[in-house]
C-alpha cells in the first residue's frame, strides 16, 4: 500500500507512532524516505555470511517487520544458527511473522514483542540495529551498546544504521535539502514531509556522526567504521575483539 498517512491537513500533528496505520505502508513509507534502503538490507545479508557462526544467536533490534532478518536468513550457512528478531510494535511483530511464514528456511527465527533494552543478549555473533537506536533516549543509548557488546562473542560484529547530523549548519542544511528532493522525486508533498516531521521531531532524535564512533568505542568496540552513507543515512560496523 502507498503511504499516504500525512497527505491530508492533520492540524496538531500527533507524535509519530509504529501503529497498524504505519505497518499497513511501512514498505512504501521507508522506500520513499531513506536513500540506499534495499542497499543497506541486502548489504546485511552479505555481512551476515561473513560474521555469523556455527551455534551462535543473531538479533535484529527493532526488527520492524523483518527486512533484515530475511536477509540474514538467505545468507545463513552454518549450523544451529537462529535468528531473535525483537520489536515493541505489536502490529509489527504480528505483521513480520506473516512475512517470515512466507519465505521457507531451515534457519530458526523467533520473532518476540518486547522493549530491545530489556531484551537477553548472549551467545551472539551478529546484532544488527537498523534505524533504532535513534527513538531510544540519548541518555540510555550507551548502556544498550554496553549489553550488546557484553552479548557478543569474541569476533562477533555490531551492524548499526542510523540518520544522523552535522555541527556544521551550512553542511547540515545543505545535506537536508537533499534528503528533502530525494523525499519530492519519490512523490512526498510539502505538507506531507511538514507533517511528517512535526510527527518525528519528539520521537526520532539524531546524533553527530563523531558521537556514534565515541559512544561506539567507549561501549568497547576496538574497530568501528562506516561502511556505507547517502545524504544523512549512514551505517556502522562494529567488532569485538
Amino acid at each position: 500500500m502507498r503511504d499516504t498517512i500525512y497527505s491530508q491537513d492533520q492540524g496538531p500533528v500527533k507524535d509519530f507512532t509504529f501503529d497498524q496505520s504505519v505497518v499497513e505502508v511501512f514498505p512504501d513509507m521507508i522506500q520513499r524516505s531513506v536513500p540506499g534502503y534495499s542497499t543497506i538490507i541486502s548489504t546485511i545479508g552479505k555481512l551476515a555470511s561473513q560474521y555469523h557462526r556455527e551455534n551462535s544467536y543473531i538479533y535484529d533490534l527493532g526488527c520492524s517487520l523483518g527486512a533484515a532478518t530475511l536477509s540474514i536468513r538467505k545468507n545463513i550457512t552454518e549450523k544451529n544458527c537462529k535468528i531473535i528478531g525483537v520489536d515493541n510494535s505489536e502490529a509489527m511483530v504480528e505483521k513480520c511473522k506473516l512475512h517470515l511464514h512466507a519465505y521457507k528456511s531451515d534457519v530458526p527465527v523467533d520473532v518476540v514483542l518486547g522493549d530491545i533494552q530489556d531484551i537477553d543478549i548472549q551467545n551472539a555473533s551478529m546484532v544488527v540495529m537498523n534505524f533504532t537506536l535513534q527513538f531510544i533516549e540519548p541518555e540510555q543509548r550507551l548502556a544498550l551498546l554496553e549489553k550488546i557488546y557484553q552479548g557478543l562473542n569474541p569476533g562477533g560484529v555490531l551492524i548499526l544504521s542510523e540518520k544522523i547530523k552535522w555541527p556544521d549548519e551550512h553542511i547540515n542544511g545543505a545535506i537536508n535539502e537533499l534528503h528533502l528532493d530525494f523525499k519530492r522525486a519519490n512523490g512526498y508533498s510539502e505538507l506531507e514531509i511538514s507533517q511528517k516531521r512535526s510527527a518525528i521531531e519528539n520521537v526520532m532524535k539524531i546524533d553527530f556522526e563523531q558521537t556514534h564512533f565515541e559512544r561506539l568505542q567507549n561501549a568497547g568496540f576496538s574497530s568501528v567504521g562506516k561502511w556505507y552513507q547517502c545524504f544523512n543515512f549512514c551505517s556502522f560496523l562494529a567488532v569485538k575483539s
